[in-house]
């Protein structure tokens, strides 16, 4: 089982789209899929059109008196399940501190949680909140690859910079990081400088730009990742050809492609 987490230190700049674009082609081509939706604001989860809620809430969870598997939900498309969000998420980091009071043990925590879903799945995307916290620091020791979306400007790119430094000092589970730029505007020439140069310069940007497209926020509107909806749209395009980067980072095999709902 490998783990994607989709992350940034900052609101807004696509983690949420790409996370649920990115499980959808995931399960179209044949993987076995999972999406946690950890932020409190849970919009993966209704994305999904699943209600944001998990018995118990964050604290069971964590503490292991509920399992896992018991919280998750089957979506409108084959091979791609959710464990959805809920507002309780907002004190998780409260809560593994609780479970786990060495802070080492507590930095593990979901990783030994998501161990029990190896045999049931093959990729696990998780859709985090914007934050450094406690959780954040589990999901870059969980995660396989972390997704970094970053808008292109300098100040995003220093947060950046940051997320990697941090990472470095890991002794163990050190993460791969992969860039994407997101909300591209080739309008702007500040935009096209940046993305002309940085994946050149700098290892591990990926080339590939999400589009500032209307089509995107349409999600919202439709509920429904945007290869369901919008097929030929050069953003699906760009999602096809990042995903198409994250299975050579992963090394998973893709099958045949199944139906989309």
């Amino acid at each position: 089982m490998k783990i994607v987490a989709s992350y940034n230190v900052k609101g807004g700049v696509g983690k949420t789209t790409a996370a649920v674009n990115l499980a959808y082609l995931s399960a179209r081509q044949g993987s076995r899929t999972l999406l946690w939706d950890l932020d409190p604001q849970g919009a993966a989860t209704f994305l999904f059109r699943i209600k944001p809620r998990v018995k118990g809430g964050s604290g069971k969870l964590v503490r292991g008196e509920r399992p896992i598997d018991a919280a998750l939900k089957g979506t409108d498309f084959t091979g791609l399940d959710l464990l959805p969000a809920d507002f309780t998420y907002r004190n998780m980091d409260l809560d593994l501190a609780r479970a786990h009071p060495k802070a080492k043990k507590a930095a593990r925590a979901l990783s030994r949680l998501l161990d029990d879903l190896a045999h049931d799945y093959d990729v696990v995307f998780l859709d985090t909140p914007p934050s450094l916290s406690l959780v954040s620091e589990n999901v870059l020791h969980a995660a396989d690859v972390v997704l970094v979306p970053i808008i292109p400007t300098v100040l995003a790119l220093r947060t950046y910079d940051q997320l990697a430094e941090f990472v470095a000092g890991f002794d163990r589970d050190r993460p791969a990081l992969h860039a994407f730029f997101s909300m591209a505007d080739r309008r702007k020439a500040l935009h096209r400088e940046i993305l002309a140069t940085l994946p050149r310069e700098r290892d591990g940007i990926s080339p590939t730009a999400i589009p500032a497209l209307s089509v995107i926020e349409q999600m919202a509107v439709h509920r429904a990742p945007l290869p369901v909806y919008a097929p030929r749209s050069p953003a699906t395009r760009a999602y096809q050809s990042l995903w198409t980067e994250l299975v050579g980072l992963l090394g998973v095999e893709q099958a045949g492609a199944t139906p989309q709902r």
